[in-house]
């Protein structure tokens, strides 16, 4: 039910976004709102280009652009959204391991060895613990809200962020599934040596949290041989629409309409939503960490998440994740994108 909020009483929808307010313009508190974004400004292990510790910020900035109207989900932004200040600290930690990540990384790419260093190893063991640190610090902040009966949902960083906030889904969910819309599998066993790494996550959802059921992954494009070797050993727990398969569909008269009507067919009744960015036709996201050519549109994702809802599944949370300016500031579509996705995936969520 919608609130009665105050908040309400004085607040426009038509007006241009306040960034007195909160995301979106928004004019509700903390205690007022039924949905929590959790902003976690952290980047340590990605591979190719940095910049996504800064996405929650540029979102929330580029959220004063987007008008509340949408025809999905009329005045469900009523019930109240909320993003939490991001915490400086995290941010602060992510910068520093950074550093030492790319010094294994670097270290890794010339051929060598880490053992050939008992100091790469100390900063290999300084990410992994930090690493820990991070999901932990997110476990423990969502699973407070989650206890308060509130809705909450995840805005990275890179991709390695939600995996504390899935475990505190499986503490109240005994068994749901994961839509992970991606370019990438990430089912690779800690990648570069970090366990924690973006490329990791679904591997470490599905090796720590049995809760997770099944996992179906759409737009995957870019992937290794031990990650497609775990999609073929795994058919009742993974499904995979790779983005060849739907593109050749497509090219020979098949709809996105049955190719959907698919993926919603391997999902079970629960269902939490992982949105990497880089799913997306990288001319949506060109500052994204590691872009790949292929994709979709944007409006061909809301499509999928408004199919999902009308099929009956329960939407129980959801990360938006691989947002980045790069060193383009706001001159550049990606917060854009990302701001609209992420409006879209909180109606989805608290609808």
């Amino acid at each position: 039910m919608p609130l009665t909020s105050a908040a309400l009483d004085n607040f426009d929808p038509n007006s241009p976004g306040l960034v007195s307010n909160n995301i979106f313009g928004l004019p509700f508190s903390e205690e007022d709102s039924q949905l929590i974004i959790i902003p976690v400004p952290w980047e340590v292990t990605v591979s190719y280009r940095p910049g996504t510790s800064r996405g929650p910020e540029q979102i929330f900035d580029a959220s004063m652009q987007v008008d509340l109207y949408d025809s999905d989900y009329v005045d469900t932004w009523k019930k109240g959204y909320y993003m939490l200040p991001y915490d400086k600290n995290i941010r602060n930690k992510s910068d520093y391991l950074r550093s030492c990540a790319e010094l294994i990384i670097g270290c890794l790419s010339e051929g060598n060895p880490l053992n050939c260093s008992k100091q790469l190893l100390s900063k290999l063991q300084e990410v992994n613990e930090g690493g820990k640190m991070m999901h932990d610090w997110i476990h423990d902040l969502a699973a407070k809200y989650l206890a308060e009966g509130k809705k909450v949902a995840l805005l990275g960083g890179d991709h390695s962020t939600p995996l504390g906030y899935i475990k505190a889904l499986s503490e109240k969910h005994e068994s749901f599934g994961i839509l992970q819309i991606d370019a990438h599998a990430d089912l690779r066993k800690a990648y570069e040596g970090f366990t924690y790494s973006h490329a990791s996550i679904m591997y470490n959802v599905l090796e720590q949290i049995p809760q997770v059921s099944k996992l179906v992954q759409v737009g995957i494009r870019d992937y290794c041989d031990e990650e497609l070797e775990i999609i073929h050993e795994s058919p009742d727990r993974i499904r995979t629409f790779f983005d060849k398969d739907i593109k050749e569909r497509q090219y020979e008269g098949g709809h996105w309409k049955n190719i959907v009507d698919e993926v919603i067919d391997a999902l079970p009744q629960k269902v939490y939503i992982s949105f990497d960015i880089d799913g997306l036709d990288p001319k949506l996201c060109p500052n994204t960490g590691t872009p790949v050519p292929g994709g979709f549109e944007l409006e061909q994702i809301f499509y999928l998440f408004r199919k999902v809802k009308e099929a009956g599944k329960e939407v129980i949370g959801f990360d938006l994740n691989e947002v980045s300016s790069g060193s383009h500031g706001h001159d550049c579509i990606d917060p854009i994108v990302g701001a609209r996705a992420l409006y879209k995936l909180c109606n989805v969520l608290a609808s």
